[in-house]
């Protein structure tokens, strides 16, 4: 799970929230705002994700400040999710997601 940010405002977001199963390699692509809370993540992937799909067994996540939080630390203890924070500069523990977000990011700039 990442964070792409800084582009341009439509409807009023201007990042996105990516999510990819890292079995199925299915990527779920979700609209926010720049800075948002732990509370706020929590809902946004809550809602879309874990109730479409099953409950993840891990989520591998960057260093961000917002999964750090103490709330995403109780919220991932409370649902037995197993969290995993990839190494600062180093994109191999998350390769898939970093891929993902490389496509898409070319993706959206060409148009």
């Amino acid at each position: 799970m990442d964070f792409i940010t800084k582009f341009p405002l439509s409807n009023n977001f201007d990042s996105i929230i990516v999510v990819v199963d890292r079995f199925s390699k299915i990527a779920i692509f979700i609209p926010t705002y720049g800075i948002i809370t732990a509370l706020e993540l929590a809902q946004i992937v809550i809602s879309p994700v874990f109730s479409k799909h099953e409950l993840p067994v891990s989520i591998v996540s960057d260093r961000g400040a917002l999964f750090f939080s103490s709330l995403w630390t109780n919220l991932c203890q409370k649902l037995k999710i197993s969290r995993y924070l990839s190494t600062s500069f180093h994109s191999e523990t998350d390769g898939q997601t970093e891929r993902v977000i490389q496509i898409l990011e070319q993706y959206l700039w060409m148009y």
